[in-house]
């Protein structure tokens, strides 16, 4: 997959490169969270990332894709914003360390295999403080036998409650029942999650020692 988006971002055949996402500029806009320390998981074309800079937040942006990254730099320097733009793997993180008041996913993690979303679960929580906000949007809908192949390009509903509820104080902030089956893709979801005070989770050092008892 790495190397389909390397040749999309490097030749700007991005489908979703529509500026910054009214969704997130409503969370900033009405103030529910406010400039700090955060981090962009799948930063993609950086728009996102660039309008938070912009509006003083200090943004570290990942992503797998080193065109994707090479492509945001061009953009935040044409913005004149400073942001930290880092490649790495979200499921494997080898250059990502600390923690963050502000997490955003725009469409990243639905976009992985299930075992990979473990993973992702297993890189990403550390990062978090307790009070940290978690801002996720994916698609979501039941989906139909067929459309779980190769892999579910949804979540399903309820999954996000499943992995994120022991951890985080879990609000859906807007989306649709994805129940229209006129339409594809069917349904989307907003989350605003704030980090529970006190919670216990495997680092990913730890994660690994475990498997290997």
């Amino acid at each position: 997959m790495r190397w389909i988006y390397n040749l999309m971002y490097r030749y700007s055949l991005i489908p979703w490169d529509i500026g910054p996402r009214q969704e997130l500029i409503d969370v900033v806009e009405s103030g529910r969270v406010k400039p700090c320390r955060t981090i962009y998981l799948g930063s993609g074309t950086a728009k996102n990332a660039i309008y938070m800079a912009e509006r003083g937040f200090d943004v570290t942006a990942v992503d797998y894709s080193d065109s994707a990254i090479e492509l945001g730099r061009k953009r935040a320097q044409a913005a004149g914003v400073e942001i930290n733009f880092v490649i790495d793997d979200l499921t494997n993180l080898r250059h990502i360390s600390g923690t963050y008041d502000f997490l955003v996913d725009f469409g990243t993690f639905d976009d992985l295999k299930p075992e990979n979303r473990d993973h992702y679960m297993e890189n990403i929580l550390p990062l978090s403080n307790p009070g940290s906000l978690f801002f996720l949007w994916c698609f979501e809908w039941p989906t139909r036998w067929w459309e779980r192949f190769p892999f579910p390009m949804a979540l399903e509903p309820g999954e996000v409650d499943q992995r994120f509820a022991e951890f985080f104080e879990v609000e859906r902030i807007d989306g649709s029942d994805g129940y229209d089956f006129s339409k594809y893709p069917r349904g989307v979801a907003t989350y605003l999650m704030s980090r529970k005070e006190e919670v216990m989770f495997l680092n990913k050092a730890d994660s690994e020692a475990a498997k290997m008892k």
